[in-house]
């Protein structure tokens, strides 16, 4: 999984305390020292699925475009790496021992089985859990975060 998902998840927190104000991409990529391209990048990506909204001109930035009890960590996560599966089989067993052109090993291998398995609960899992469930656990453990990221964002130069 790339960075920009981490980028992207914290983003959407972030934005979640920031109400309905636009937040530049530079100013997202600042809380965390990253680069703002790369920050912008994946902040499209969140655009073009919908979990945010942009607006241009001199007040303009992201937010939320919809709530954060239906933003999924699993929405997030697809929206920048896309829909694949973590794992693809390459048929390796097809140019083993026995193998076999006629077999389609994505679908006979046992080790293919057990990845897509193990990719689905992941992705329920992911599916699950929603930003205001992350943010409910983070201003539990650590009650400070709201206040200090709200008045950061809406304080920012």
């Amino acid at each position: 999984m790339s960075e920009g998902v981490e980028w992207a998840l914290h983003s959407c927190l972030n934005l979640s305390w920031v109400g309905d104000e636009a937040v530049t991409a530079r100013k997202l990529a600042a809380f965390y020292q990253l680069p703002t391209a790369y920050m912008n990048k994946q902040l499209q990506a969140l655009t073009r699925a919908g979990i945010l909204s942009s607006t241009s001109g001199p007040r303009g930035g992201f937010r939320l475009a919809r709530t954060i009890d239906d933003i999924t960590l699993l929405d997030i996560v697809v929206a920048i790496e896309g829909r694949e599966d973590i794992f693809r089989c390459d048929q390796v067993l097809r140019h083993g021992p026995g193998g076999s052109d006629e077999v389609d090993y994505r679908h006979t291998c046992v080790l293919s089985g057990a990845m897509r398995k193990a990719d689905l609960a992941w992705r329920s899992s992911l599916a699950q859990q929603t930003i205001a469930d992350i943010r409910t656990d983070v201003e539990k453990a650590y009650p400070h975060t709201r206040d200090a990221t709200l008045n950061h964002f809406l304080n920012a130069g």
